[in-house]
């Protein structure tokens, strides 16, 4: 294979603070390389930097990028224009954002071909709905009439890759192109750019986090910390025998990697929730049918399922934040169903909810201390001097106090959540997707967090996720859902070791790693 992308010595910076650090990096014809690391090591910034994309502010300092001989650092905007798109490709994150949400599809794909000259106007069309069919998008004649909104978020990455496609490059870079997709969606895409990759000879450099997709689908992985590569090697060398700390550090981080509970398992027990026949229509549309489980105290349940899979609704009609339109809800022996009025708001204080997104679930313009004091002053339990205490049990220091959620990261304003969730002593806390949005170093931190907590005040929690990964780490008893239908539920060792139900089966058939872990 002969050398296609070489990157020497780069170094990048934004507004003088240094992002990337004398970066040696190579990508041949044909190869895969994926470059891992934690958000802020610098990955994405490499991307960004060959592809001639940098967000204002950064800056090449030094260093040389060549892409099939051709000097690249050095490239005019009018330079960059026969390069971008037609040799080296770039499929980003977030197609909600990166698609245009007032473009049919097909324009948005054709739109590529006729910036590079590839098609007429006339052919255009046509072109681009050859394109979604490569991309392994089904019925793309409809497909292209439609907006993103219509279309699932494994559907949109999948428009992202078409649109890649479209100027025929000899390089894709993929920056973490599945990170906000289902494990099984997931699978599908990597398998389906594995095989277009390997169809029409394409070089693939891989942006991700998750060691374990890399694992997977690279040849060769390049481990980033603080703008470093600081280790680099074939994939089955570099997880076999990781030679820097950090890499270590990732690979016993990742869920999918590593595999074991965080502590025993636990069965039976004295029943806390208890739900039974539960279903929720919204319109026409039924959300969940008649689903029934049990969660006994002290104890975790996992809801695992892919999105629309009525796991949140489930939860939420046990927090009584939506009414069954059928079924019971039994809460400490007691039918809450129907219940509401200051008797509903009590019970309130014995069930909690941690959110997926700290971000967004707290309030930006108040300080931690107001935030995790905010349950107590609503339920006169306490005040503000109790904010040090709750900090101190999330293992967050006193100094957080005063700051508001924007001067935190991600696994520190989980923990700001956390403590949150837990200032009213409840006996239930419903974890939805709680650790979905975070590093796998953090994440871990977050899990080991919680199940310490558990064991301190006997908590009970209901877990929901798509990942089953991490429901292996933490949950005593796990439910799948499906199209609102509970299809498997039993001890977690049961349900994990031997599935019954082949849509279990293909959760976790699908969890990256596997084969890396296994050997």
């Amino acid at each position: 294979m002969t050398e296609l992308l070489v990157v020497r010595d780069l170094a990048v910076s934004y507004r003088k603070v240094p992002a990337v650090r004398g970066v040696d990096l190579t990508v041949r014809s044909g190869q895969t390389v994926a470059v891992v690391g934690e958000s802020g090591s610098g990955k994405s910034t490499i991307a960004h930097a060959v592809i001639g994309l940098l967000p204002r502010g950064g800056r090449i300092d030094r260093g040389s990028i060549t892409f099939a001989g051709q000097e690249l650092t050095t490239l005019s905007e009018r330079g960059w224009r026969s390069v971008r798109g037609r040799e080296i490709a770039l499929i980003p994150q977030d197609p909600a954002v990166s698609l245009d949400p007032v473009k049919r599809i097909g324009e948005q794909v054709a739109e590529t071909l006729l910036v590079h000259g590839l098609e007429t106007k006339r052919g255009a069309p046509t072109a681009a709905e050859e394109l979604l069919r490569r991309a392994g998008i089904d019925e793309p004649g409809l497909r292209a009439r439609q907006y993103p909104h219509e279309l699932s978020g494994g559907l949109r990455q999948r428009v992202l890759i078409a649109a890649a496609l479209a100027g025929r490059p000899k390089l894709i870079i993929a920056d973490e192109p599945t990170s906000a997709l289902d494990v099984t969606v997931q699978r599908r895409i990597l398998d389906h750019l594995e095989q277009l990759a390997a169809e029409e000879n394409l070089a693939l450099l891989l942006i991700t986090h998750d060691l374990g997709v890399a694992a997977d689908r690279a040849g060769e992985i390049a481990v980033m910390s603080e703008g470093k590569v600081v280790e680099r090697a074939p994939s089955a060398t570099l997880l076999a025998a990781p030679a820097h700390a950090y890499t270590r550090q990732l690979l016993s981080a990742a869920p999918s990697l590593s595999g074991e509970p965080l502590r025993p398992r636990r069965e039976g027990g004295e029943p806390l929730v208890g739900v039974s026949g539960l279903h929720k229509d919204f319109g026409a549309v039924r959300a969940v049918s008649d689903v029934s489980f049990e969660l006994a105290k002290g104890q975790t349940l996992a809801l695992v399922g892919e999105s629309g899979s009525g796991k949140s609704t489930t939860a939420r009609m046990l927090l009584r934040l939506e009414t069954p339109s059928a079924g019971t809800v039994r809460f400490d022996g007691a039918d809450i169903t129907r219940l509401g009025g200051e008797r509903l708001r009590l019970l309130r204080r014995r069930m909690q909810l941690i959110y997926q997104n700290p971000y967004a679930s707290l309030n930006p313009k108040l300080t931690i201390a107001d935030i995790v004091t905010e349950p107590l002053r609503a339920f006169r339990a306490g005040s503000r001097k109790d904010a040090a205490g709750l900090l101190d049990q999330v293992a967050l220091p006193s100094a957080m106090l005063k700051r508001k959620p924007a001067e935190l990261s991600g696994g520190q304003r989980q923990r700001v959540a956390i403590a949150r969730a837990l200032s009213l002593r409840p006996d239930l806390v419903v974890c939805d997707e709680p650790v979905s949005a975070l590093d796998v170093s953090v994440q871990a931190q977050i899990l080991e967090l919680l199940v310490r907590l558990q064991d301190e005040l006997g908590l009970a929690y209901l877990f929901i996720s798509h990942d089953l990964a991490v429901v292996r780490q933490v949950a005593d008893h796990v439910g799948v859902l499906r199209a609102g239908r509970l299809v498997e539920y039993g001890p977690a060792d049961d349900v994990l070791r031997r599935p019954a139900h082949e849509y279990t089966k293909e959760l976790l058939a699908a969890i990256p790693g596997q084969v890396t872990a296994a050997a």
